[in-house]
């Protein structure tokens, strides 16, 4: 335990200090760096790219405007339209467990604020994200852009569906809960491809579904609470179907 400790100190201070001279006028860097330090790192997720990313990314202007100064808490952050930014800890494992090396093409369903699609663009070739809230969709690009992730682009669309045009994908997360994992989004995936999607109703369980030799694998890898799927009335019924565990 006290090696770890050392290691996560020592990785975070070469970070820290690369970044320093970037961040020095932004207030709150300080915020982000003791987010990166207890709730990231202190939780064991030590990769280098995912933190210097998290160290990176201005969750304060992902968040409404009343909430900035609480914008690097351990909780869910407001975002609009009854929608939060999960805890920094549960962003972090997700982003970790698509195992993403910077050539992949990534799908995100759920843009949100678009607070995960900046993470991820720093991570990956391209980012995909589609959101079924018009709303949303629209400042989250506008935000996006305005902030310099190039590499991201905005649908407006419904989550079960996924972006088939674009397909298939090196790696796919969602920022719902689904009452099951989605046959459409499991198609949409690369040869050894992996899927993070929550699933369930008042109980979730964050499922990390990996396409190998064309059947699929399901693991579960946390209790979560996200907000349910939001479903238009064109919903395909066969989305409802899902896959069972495989171990």
């Amino acid at each position: 335990m006290r090696k770890r400790r050392f290691l996560v100190g020592f990785l975070l201070g070469i970070m820290i200090v690369s970044c320093i001279v970037v961040f020095a006028q932004d207030k709150y860097f300080i915020p982000r760096k003791r987010m990166v330090e207890d709730k990231i790192a202190g939780y064991g997720i030590i990769n280098t790219k995912i933190i210097k990313a998290f160290l990176r990314v201005p969750r304060q202007e992902f968040v409404l405007p009343e909430y900035k100064e609480q914008a690097y808490e351990d909780k869910h952050i407001p975002i609009g339209e009854d929608n939060n930014l999960c805890r920094p800890y549960i962003a972090a494992l997700m982003t970790k467990l698509l195992d993403l090396h910077g050539d992949e093409k990534v799908m995100e369903l759920g843009t949100g604020s678009g607070y995960h699609s900046a993470i991820l663009s720093l991570l990956c070739k391209e980012v995909y994200t589609v959101d079924i809230s018009e709303t949303m969709k629209q400042a989250a690009e506008e935000r996006l852009k305005k902030l310099g992730y190039d590499n991201v682009f905005c649908r407006l669309g419904e989550g079960t569906l996924g972006w088939p045009e674009e397909a298939p994908f090196d790696a796919i997360i969602v920022g719902f809960a689904a009452d099951s994992i989605i046959p459409e989004l499991v198609s949409q995936l690369k040869e050894g491809g992996k899927l993070i999607i929550p699933v369930g109703g008042e109980t979730q369980q964050l499922k990390l579904v990996t396409k190998k030799d064309g059947e699929v694998v399901v693991k579960d890898v946390i209790s979560v609470q996200f907000v349910p799927m939001m479903k238009s009335l064109e919903t395909n019924a066969e989305a409802e179907e899902g896959y069972g565990q495989r171990n």
